[in-house]
């Protein structure tokens, strides 16, 4: 079935905040987890990635097609594909690599620029944001910038090189799926993680990556965590928004993300934040808050 933009018609505003809420929470926890499996011995493409998306992908797809959901067609799997390709292998991918030799804080603000290059890509293909919602995106970005003005923001060029990549790819792939032929939201996202895991693993072996070691039970227990929460419960969140709301919307969570990932690293990781984080969360949630509300306008 052929996609469509979001329109007046669009779902409950419950549901809405519950897939933004899971969006928010638990992606922000992933970088803690991608870091805890990275550390407990997990190859980054082969298990990080690749596995963790196709057992994820997997299961999802047994149980859609045991409830009696039709299977993509030859068609919808070359969108799948292309969609497995952009946003996880280019997105997902490209973070877990980058996450071996740059800090977390670097990482999140090289995410926070995906609501800018959506909008970019949006108006490419004629959906332009709104005054307010760019007004939002850029509330949230300087909150990003300000967040991580005191973190170490060392990296080796090919750290650097994978973040700018990360944040394009994911993007590209949310905007491009937009009015494609595709299957259901779920079965969506159950089929790009199939083909997006595949296409990890075969890259991570091409590349080297061979296990060599069972990885600790620390690192198996963030995959497993990574698997189900960041993937199965988080992505397809993601996957149903890019269905039903206005792309910015939809990518706001790269705003909350870091304030997720330093919280959980203050609390978990045993790391320190003052009052110059707390003023950098507020007015990141500020532009969440502008974002959110001219949406609402727009409608």
């Amino acid at each position: 079935m052929s996609l469509p933009e979001p329109s007046a018609a669009a779902p409950r505003s419950g549901l809405v905040v519950l897939a933004l809420l899971l969006v928010y929470v638990v992606w922000g926890s992933t970088y803690l987890g991608i870091r805890l499996a990275l550390e407990g011995g997990a190859l980054p493409l082969t298990m990080v990635s690749g596995a963790r998306f196709i057992i994820a992908g997997s299961l999802m797809y047994a149980v859609l097609r045991w409830r009696g959901m039709a299977a993509p067609t030859g068609r919808q799997w070359r969108n799948l594909a292309i969609m497995g390709l952009t946003m996880l292998v280019l997105g997902n991918g490209m973070v877990v690599l980058a996450e071996r030799t740059v800090s977390s804080g670097l990482a999140a603000t090289a995410v926070a620029s995906v609501p800018l290059w959506m909008a970019l890509f949006g108006a490419m293909r004629g959906t332009h944001a709104s005054r307010g919602e760019w007004l939002g995106i850029a509330i949230g970005f300087l909150g990003v910038v300000w967040l991580n003005a005191g973190s170490s923001l060392t990296a080796s060029p090919q750290g650097l090189i994978l973040l700018l990549i990360a944040p394009i790819g994911w993007a590209f792939g949310s905007v491009w799926a937009r009015g494609l032929d595709l299957p259901n939201p779920f079965m969506t996202a159950a089929g790009q993680m199939l083909c997006g895991g595949v296409m990890l693993v075969a890259l991570g072996l091409v590349t080297g990556e061979r296990p060599t070691a069972w990885p600790s039970m620390n690192g198996l227990l963030a995959v497993a965590y990574l698997c189900v929460f960041g993937s199965i419960v988080a992505f397809t969140a993601y996957v149903w928004l890019l269905h039903n709301v206005r792309p910015a919307l939809a990518a706001s969570y790269a705003y909350v993300n870091p304030v997720i990932a330093v919280m959980l690293g203050a609390l978990i990781g045993h790391e320190r934040f003052g009052l110059h984080d707390i003023a950098a969360m507020v007015v990141i949630l500020v532009g969440v808050l502008v974002l959110t509300l001219a949406r609402t306008r727009a409608k």
